[in-house]
């Protein structure tokens, strides 16, 4: 599993340069949000964790349709569905998600920081936002990989993973969003929200990798 999570990890890095493709993407998101609300500097920090969640949240589902579609061309899908044998596809499933997260969504998370001080967000709203995005972003490459089981066998499934996907993010996307306002607004707490969004990731730890699993046992069927 070790030199499954570096090789898809390498692979990761390698493809299209995905990465840096998902970092400018998230640039473009957050640099394009003052023209649409004006050069008030106060409402782009008040509005600050919820542009990084949402440009976080759309950059991390460019990559997702490209999750399997190697390990099919290749044809060494179907020697791990083959293969299974007491559930270590979906084990397998769950570490290729932490591959993709670690080369495509991780970036998004140590870039945050750098783009929350373009909005004008304190350096309190600016953490709390950073650990949102890391605790919260794991959830989003493990509900992706449903999505992407799906769409595996179709020619041009990219689209149709976003469709698929996106709806059930918005849990994720509330929760990571309220704790962010939390840390900075009194009255709202922090710890709550936080909680629940870490719930979440644990969560679809467990359910994603096994309904994907399914998934691509299906489609192989």
């Amino acid at each position: 599993m070790l030199a499954l999570f570096v090789r898809d990890l390498r692979l990761g890095i390698r493809a299209g340069g995905g990465a840096l493709v998902g970092v400018l993407f998230f640039l473009a998101v957050v640099a394009v949000v003052p023209f649409g609300v004006g050069p008030d500097l106060n409402l782009l920090a008040r509005i600050g964790p919820a542009i990084l969640w949402i440009g976080a949240l759309l950059a991390s589902l460019l990559g997702l349709d490209r999750l399997f579609q190697a390990d099919r061309e290749d044809g060494s899908l179907d020697l791990m569905i083959l293969s299974d044998a007491r559930h270590m596809l979906a084990f397998t499933v769950f570490v290729k998600c932490l591959a993709h997260w670690a080369a495509s969504v991780l970036p998004l998370v140590i870039a945050s920081p750098l783009l929350g001080l373009f909005m004008n967000m304190e350096p309190t709203g600016i953490a709390a936002t950073t650990l949102t995005l890391l605790v919260g972003t794991p959830a989003i490459a493990l509900i992706g990989a449903v999505g992407a089981a799906v769409a595996v066998s179709l020619p041009r499934g990219g689209l149709l993973v976003s469709v698929l996907v996106l709806p059930l993010t918005i849990p994720v996307l509330i929760f990571g969003v309220t704790a962010a306002y939390g840390a900075v607004n009194d009255p709202s707490p922090f710890l709550p929200p936080f909680l629940i969004l870490a719930a979440l990731t644990m969560f679809f730890a467990v359910i994603g990798p096994f309904a994907a699993a399914l998934a691509l046992k299906h489609l192989s069927d």
